[in-house]
């Protein structure tokens, strides 16, 4: 096991008794939201986290799952591949960017949920049960549908336990070939530029209440992996874009990028 690995892991055990972080509390009491934030490096154990007790509370997963989920589905040939098909039966859905063939890339970005609901089915719920269970992924309530289990709340998750999931995505220590991590790799992708690049996910519990939105990844520099995850609880949906820009204004508060 990777030695960085083992320092993550005692990192997490220790997370409760971490001060919360003032420059963090800042950026949040200015856009009056409840949420909380963590932003760890992989290489030189500094953390920071704002609003500890929330850190360590599980909501629903939403679609952050899409990140275990693409992996899943990768490695059970439900889909083959980022450019592979999935066809759109001309359901007309609320979210314009639905209402057309996807591949597994653009379901992805969009977040599509009629497209993971169909590789869902392709995967079913025992495989589901065994890879939540190997991945140590969350919490899952039984008995759950295997369609939306990640949207109505049946799985859950901490900020604490994202970390930790992203952690061992990125050191590949999960139960995955290279081929479905480089394909989630290079679907993750949000931004690159010449000083750091960025992968992530959103996600938006819109069928439990409180609503809870959600924005996870990590961010690659030149010399370390920030691995984040950020929720708040979301009141109105004008308040989405909030999910990405604490989390950016906060790790260009820690320097992590500009």
């Amino acid at each position: 096991m990777s030695k960085f690995f083992i320092a993550f892991l005692a990192f997490l055990l220790s997370v409760p008794a971490v001060a919360e972080d003032q420059v963090l509390a800042k950026l949040f009491a200015q856009q009056g939201i409840d949420g909380t934030i963590i932003i760890s490096s992989l290489h030189s154990g500094k953390t920071f986290t704002y609003n500890n007790p929330r850190a360590s509370q599980k909501f629903s997963t939403a679609s952050t799952f899409k990140i275990l989920n693409a992996l899943i589905s990768l490695e059970e040939k439900a889909i083959s591949g980022k450019d592979d098909v999935l066809k759109w039966d001309g359901h007309i859905y609320n979210f314009t960017d639905w209402n057309r063939d996807q591949t597994l890339e653009s379901a992805f970005k969009v977040s599509c949920v009629w497209c993971f609901q169909e590789l869902a089915r392709r995967v079913g719920a025992e495989k589901y049960r065994s890879y939540l269970r190997k991945s140590v992924y969350g919490e899952l309530r039984e008995p759950f549908e295997e369609t939306t289990f990640w949207l109505d709340g049946s799985l859950q998750i901490s900020a604490i336990e994202q970390v930790s999931f992203l952690t061992k995505v990125y050191l590949r220590t999960l139960p995955f070939s290279s081929a479905s991590y480089e394909t989630l790799r290079q679907i993750m992708l949000v931004e690159q530029t010449p000083a750091f690049t960025m992968r992530a996910k959103t996600g938006w519990a819109a069928r439990v209440k409180p609503q809870v939105g959600w924005y996870v990844g990590y961010v690659e520099t030149p010399k370390d992996v920030w691995f984040f995850a950020t929720n708040i609880e979301v009141r109105d949906e004008k308040e989405l874009p909030l999910r990405q820009k604490l989390t950016r204004e906060a790790l260009q508060a820690k320097g992590v990028i500009e």
